[in-house]
């Protein structure tokens, strides 16, 4: 049974993942390049968990206990006496290569290893380590504590022991398991970020403005969120890295990225956590950029 877990990167999904893990009783080792992105992501648990409790979701004794779970540290010997660790950096492969090849030299020879990747394949992954029968892609929903799903990716050479592990310590987390296949952004993002894509070229094209796209998508179709907004929420970067494996991966012109996508991804307008995006962030009410 996994006990202690590791999560390597302490952006918005490793630390939302290091906060579900913490809750549901698991001791967690939290790792990233920097002691100030640890202390930061620390405050953010802290308050996010706040939040639970003032909605009466979590005690103030199960945050505490939670809290008091969680380690963090900036080199990979932490993670020597871990039954699991998550790897939850940015969606680029070679970052994520370069972590794994790293991180097998410290770890035990039956820690299991997953990655948190939206879109890359987990056979190329799981390749770059020393145990691929133990590597498997978790991926979770952005945010973590607040959304059910996980969607659960064997690679080639996942053992069937691997796999039933890591959909335990789901059910464990109070998420609710989508197994898929090992092919270019999975089920979710297969689906989501081509609908996202079109309504950028849908704003490209002149045929609404952003207002009315995300007005007609909110009210049309029941969507909680319009497209444009929901991309500045998941970031503009994440969201071209992902239609680029789905244009290199499976080699369909109706999954190219809109070129208003590629210019703002280059102008730094990264949605939500630039302060700009399809939106402008800067004052209280978010302003449509077009």
């Amino acid at each position: 049974m996994i006990k202690t877990i590791g999560v390597i990167g302490a952006g918005q999904m490793g630390s939302g993942i290091a906060h579900v893990c913490a809750l549901a009783g698991l001791d967690v080792k939290m790792a990233d390049l920097t002691g100030e992105r640890l202390t930061k992501a620390i405050d953010i648990i802290g308050r996010n968990i706040a939040r639970q409790v003032a909605r009466g979701k979590v005690s103030e004794k199960d945050k505490s206990a939670a809290m008091k779970r969680i380690s963090t540290g900036t080199d990979y010997t932490m993670f020597n006496d871990c039954d699991m660790v998550i790897e939850a950096a940015t969606e680029d492969e070679t970052v994520k290569r370069e972590i794994f090849k790293k991180l097998v030299p410290f770890l035990n020879k039956e820690t299991l290893l997953a990655t948190n990747t939206s879109s890359i394949s987990v056979t190329r992954l799981a390749a770059t380590t020393d145990r691929p029968g133990k590597f498997m892609g978790m991926h979770f929903m952005n945010p973590v504590p607040m959304m059910e799903l996980v969607e659960l990716i064997r690679g080639i050479a996942t053992e069937e022991n691997t796999f039933a592990s890591v959909q335990e310590l789901a059910q464990r987390l109070g998420k609710t398991t989508a197994v898929a296949e090992d092919f270019p952004a999975f089920i979710v993002n297969r689906i989501l970020l081509p609908m996202i894509n079109e309504a950028v070229y849908t704003l490209y094209e002149g045929v609404g403005s952003v207002e009315s796209i995300d007005t007609a998508m909110k009210l049309g179709a029941n969507h909680p969120m319009g497209p444009l907004e929901l991309a500045d929420f998941i970031g503009l970067d994440t969201c071209l890295a992902v239609m680029h494996v789905l244009h290199d991966g499976l080699a369909d012109s109706k999954y190219r990225p809109c070129p208003l996508l590629v210019k703002y991804v280059e102008a730094g307008w990264l949605g939500r956590k630039t302060k700009r995006g399809f939106y402008d962030y800067s004052s209280d009410k978010p302003v449509p950029t077009r």
